[in-house]
């Protein structure tokens, strides 16, 4: 079993829509036993929020569940032991990351538009309030990630 970790700043934008764009690809690829998906925050600012009601949106138009429950939670350095990948949305998060975890051996940790063969980051809406540009960078990322 895969189990990936995406991160953003806060947990409540890019980082819930990039969980549950990939849990749905998953799913309909018939491989939901082969990946475990969370993700989580580089910032405890929003912790315990819910999902960013635009974002949510976005995730309705596009027909993707997500879990109502969902809340943000801050990365801890034992998610570096629970997971495979740990995949950064944008330059800030990989050098916040590397303050809670300061050492990659296995070169775990990336950034998610890598996967696309782009070093950019990805869209943040919270400062674009453009939902729909996000939702494609990480669509496109995550049908790359399942496609190697």
């Amino acid at each position: 079993m895969t189990r990936i970790l995406f991160v953003c700043h806060g947990n409540i934008c890019r980082s819930p829509m990039a969980e549950f764009i990939l849990k749905a690809l998953v799913k309909s690829r018939g491989l939901q036993d082969s990946f475990y998906i969370e993700s989580a925050a580089v910032s405890d600012e929003e912790y315990g929020n819910p999902i960013y009601p635009p974002a949510k949106r976005c995730l309705n138009q596009h027909g993707v569940w997500f879990d109502p429950a969902k809340r943000a939670r801050t990365v801890v350095p034992e998610d570096y032991d629970r997971f495979d990948r740990i995949i950064c949305m944008d330059s800030s998060n990989l050098r916040w990351i590397r303050h809670i975890i300061p050492s990659d051996p296995q070169q775990k940790i990336h950034l998610m538009m890598s996967y696309t063969g782009s070093g950019r980051d990805v869209a943040d809406p919270w400062y674009t309030g453009d939902f729909e540009r996000t939702f494609q960078d990480v669509l496109t990322a995550c049908e790359a990630m399942l496609d190697i």
